[in-house]
């Protein structure tokens, strides 16, 4: 599950508020895709997600949170679809990051934002390395670090979640 500070700084970047379709790679358990779906009822979103046990969760928080504007599409991505999209959030790779860029970027519009997180050095590395490369501009990184605070005995002290790191980009073109 992508933590709430990660979260929130995912859906300021992926800047939704104006968009009509929205695609979360790597769905998980939902937390990105129903956040979305509840802020932006009229938005569609559809999350992508290929491990059975968090598309079980993924589908019981749908109902749970009532997201009917959420398809679930329980596949490995990339996935064969005919959709351009405003943005796409890439939020698990599953070893496929090239193509999964590539993909991203031939379905998000002219101008369509992309999202993506790494937990992982390597993983973030090769992000940039291929984004380098790719019609993309507006190219940003963010180091985030957030602890909470938990009880010790008497006392409270922050543990920290694990390093993320959110790189957002734009593809090239202006939205029409």
């Amino acid at each position: 599950m992508t933590k709430e500070p990660v979260r929130a700084l995912v859906l300021s970047r992926l800047q939704l508020h104006s968009a009509e379709t929205f695609i979360d790679v790597g769905a998980g358990t939902g937390s990105v895709s129903l956040e979305a779906a509840m802020t932006w009822p009229g938005l569609q979103v559809i999350a992508i997600e290929r491990d059975a046990a968090a598309l079980a969760l993924l589908h019981t928080n749908r109902s749970h949170f009532a997201c009917e504007n959420v398809q679930v599409i329980a596949a490995q991505a990339p996935v064969s679809c005919d959709l351009q999209v405003d943005a796409i959030f890439i939020g698990g790779s599953g070893g496929q990051l090239a193509s999964l860029l590539h993909w991203s970027l031939e379905h998000l519009l002219p101008g369509g934002r992309l999202v993506m997180t790494f937990i992982l050095h390597e993983n973030l590395m090769q992000a940039f390395t291929l984004l380098g490369s790719l019609p993309v501009s507006a190219l940003e990184c963010v180091q985030l670090q957030a602890s909470s605070m938990v009880a010790l005995g008497e006392g409270h002290y922050f543990k920290p979640n694990n390093p993320t790191f959110v790189i957002s980009c734009l593809k090239e073109g202006n939205h029409v």
